[in-house]
């Protein structure tokens, strides 16, 4: 039985890995590298799609300006131009060999707007965790039916995915603050 609680342990470790992946692509006012480095690029002539982290190094010079700087200097009008096609309200400027990307600072409307975005992704990142629990409680009770584990194995399962919910939905609710932090700095 401790394979059960294993696997929801796994599961929900993937949704709170999702929820952070899909938190990072919500901009807040500073530079970060997660705004551009999952940004599809038609490299080398159409040829390939390739991400820009795969292209080209990126870190921030200040907490409102982006580098990146590419591998093959030939494709640095490809890495701008694929930047400006993919709509997420940066403008690239090619300064000699790197790319130069200003963030400008969010307006208090724009906070509030991605404040709920945030909020929404965290209730999706709930939910899938309910419903792992959900499905991990409906097999604990299945199997008692059935015989195959005690009332006491049952009852101490039920708790040990109870407490494992309680401690994924703390880290959510931790994330979703010092995510709605960020948002809120100047």
């Amino acid at each position: 039985m401790d394979s059960l609680v294993n696997e929801v342990k796994q599961k929900m470790t993937k949704v709170l890995e999702v929820i952070k992946n899909d938190l990072s692509t919500v901009r807040t006012g500073r530079a970060t590298p997660s705004l551009v480095e999952h940004i599809s690029i038609n490299a080398y002539g159409g040829t390939q799609r390739l991400k820009v982290m795969e292209l080209a190094t990126i870190h921030s010079s200040d907490p409102q300006t982006l580098i990146i700087t590419p591998f093959d200097a030939s494709i640095i009008g490809e890495i701008q131009k694929g930047i400006l096609e993919a709509n997420v309200g940066l403008t690239p400027s090619i300064d000699s060999q790197v790319i130069r990307i200003s963030i400008p600072p969010l307006s208090e409307e724009r906070r509030q707007q991605l404040i709920h975005l945030m909020k929404q992704k965290l209730e999706g990142g709930r939910i899938q965790v309910r419903q792992v629990r959900h499905e991990a409680m409906s097999e604990i009770k299945k199997q008692s039916s059935d015989k195959a584990i005690s009332e006491d194995e049952m009852t101490h399962l039920e708790k040990e995915i109870q407490k494992l919910t309680d401690d994924v939905m703390g880290e959510i609710e931790a994330i979703g603050k010092k995510k709605e932090e960020d948002l809120m700095q100047i």
